[in-house]
């Protein structure tokens, strides 16, 4: 039997207690191989995008479980997608939201309450940075109180970066250029806030949720590497 360093085999499994940069990894130890085999990147989108609108879906038929459901799986075909692309996660996200709002600058997020309000330049600091998930779940609902939106409203905004993220890939893999490869940074990061956003909304525990899918790998096969094949993928109801 090959052996794994330490703490590769901490990583076969997530915990609620683990970082979202650990999260990714484990999305990368468990999908890096089928997805390399199976999937183009725009593939990778597409997954990503039908089972975000999956959990759009069940914000309109007020289905909690489906939100949560596939609100996870969005959210680690999202990972796939900034793996293939060598994007972390964290240290993008933590850079546009250190722990305010990325456009006004502050927490809480005073956008709506005036638009002619300059920008007040806030000193990161990284001993604020959150060390788990749901670290971060709790700073974005300081950032974006819940109840400054409701879930339709979170719902839609999540819609809205989906679109902007893949325009930011196309415009990247058609020129090739640093500045719209940043773009492509920043707007992953936009879509982390919004999914944390919804799940805010919906009052979800994604950390639990995650904890509870990922338990053992694959949410499905429970391999890791993960051994579904591309028409199971394909025809997986959620």
């Amino acid at each position: 039997m090959r052996k794994f360093p330490p703490n590769i085999l901490f990583m076969a499994r997530f915990s609620r207690k683990n970082s979202l940069f650990q999260f990714q990894e484990l999305m990368r130890l468990t999908y890096s191989v089928p997805d390399d085999r199976f999937f183009s990147l725009w593939d990778l989108l597409a997954n990503q995008e039908r089972f975000a609108m999956r959990a759009l879906k069940g914000i309109r038929k007020g289905n909690r479980k489906k939100i949560a459901s596939n609100l996870c799986i969005a959210f680690s075909w999202m990972m796939t997608i900034a793996n293939r692309l060598h994007v972390d996660v964290e240290k993008n996200t933590w850079d546009r939201f250190p722990m305010a709002c990325s456009y006004c600058k502050a927490a809480p997020c005073k956008c709506k309450k005036s638009k002619k309000e300059v920008k007040t330049k806030r000193e990161k600091s990284d001993q604020e940075k959150p060390k788990t998930l749901s670290g971060y779940q709790e700073m974005f609902a300081l950032i974006y109180p819940a109840g400054g939106r409701n879930l339709y409203e979170a719902g839609i905004h999540l819609a809205e970066e989906i679109g902007e993220l893949s325009e930011a890939v196309l415009g990247f893999l058609g020129e090739h250029k640093n500045n719209q490869f940043r773009q492509v940074e920043m707007e992953i990061a936009d879509y982390v806030s919004c999914v944390f956003g919804v799940a805010n909304s919906a009052k979800i525990d994604l950390s639990l949720e995650l904890e509870n899918m990922f338990c053992d790998g694959c949410q499905v096969c429970y391999k890791s590497p993960c051994e579904c094949n591309f028409s199971f993928i394909r025809n997986y109801k959620s």
